[in-house]
């Protein structure tokens, strides 16, 4: 297919996931494998399109003050240090092992956020503790680095349940969990470079129709979406997708 093409469904994917602080790349990585793109070539492309679907919705968040910066360092830090070893790990796990446990973390993650309730959107953080925050931070965001340099993720699929029950809002999590994915995504794309495995085209088509697709996510999830909203939307694209992928590998 032709990079021009799949730009265009790049675009729709961005904008519905810079609304849930995801970069997309738990669809892209399916995605780009389905349309018969190597899987070697999918998950660093899904990482840079993560990189930057995030930082275009960040633009926005950050000039919003939405995003939680005292919660997100620890996760960036931890989270940075762990994607170039999953990264590296990922040649020498078949492809059918890691979208079987793409679908179960899916599963489980929708799950998550269908069935349990969040705080408010007003609601005070610093009766979590800076500490148990920073705990959080750093032991979660080591584990969701290494998978995320695995599976072709930025993490927020992982990243954003946490936050929710540190008591995050779901805006404020989705938002947060983006700015998180920028470095996360970045450092599991450098631990791909090594391999070669890359397609430039695909890369550029792709990356532009990600930024646009970002900043237009990003403003209606500050101006138009409820956060009841999001939070469904969220589980019901991660379910969505564990089927699809469940359905493939059968």
């Amino acid at each position: 297919m032709e990079p021009l093409t799949i730009a265009v469904m790049v675009f729709f994917i961005a904008v519905i996931f810079s609304m849930l602080g995801l970069g997309g790349g738990l669809v892209y990585v399916p995605l780009f494998y389905w349309l018969g793109i190597d899987m070697l070539i999918a998950i660093p492309t899904a990482l840079l399109l993560n990189a930057v679907t995030s930082s275009s919705a960040a633009i926005t968040y950050l000039r919003k003050r939405m995003v939680d910066l005292h919660t997100a360092a620890p996760f960036i830090i931890a989270s940075t240090i762990g994607a170039p070893i999953g990264a590296y790990f990922t040649k020498f796990t078949p492809v059918e092992t890691l979208l079987w446990a793409f679908s179960v973390v899916l599963v489980l993650a929708g799950a998550r956020m269908i069935f349990f309730k969040t705080s408010d959107e007003g609601a005070n953080l610093s009766d979590n503790g800076v500490k148990k925050r920073l705990v959080a931070g750093v032991g979660f965001g080591f584990l969701i680095g290494m998978v995320a340099g695995l599976l072709g993720t930025g993490g927020g699929v992982f990243i954003v349940p946490v936050l929710v029950a540190l008591g995050f809002g779901m805006k404020r999590a989705s938002a947060t969990s983006g700015f998180i994915v920028i470095f996360s995504s970045i450092s599991g794309f450098l631990g791909h470079l090594g391999t070669g495995h890359l397609n430039a085209e695909l890369m550029t088509y792709t990356a532009i129709a990600a930024f646009i697709g970002g900043q237009v996510g990003s403003r209606l999830m500050y101006s138009k979406m409820k956060s009841k909203t999001i939070k469904q939307m969220f589980g019901v694209v991660l379910w969505v997708m564990a089927v699809k992928i469940v359905t493939g590998l059968l």
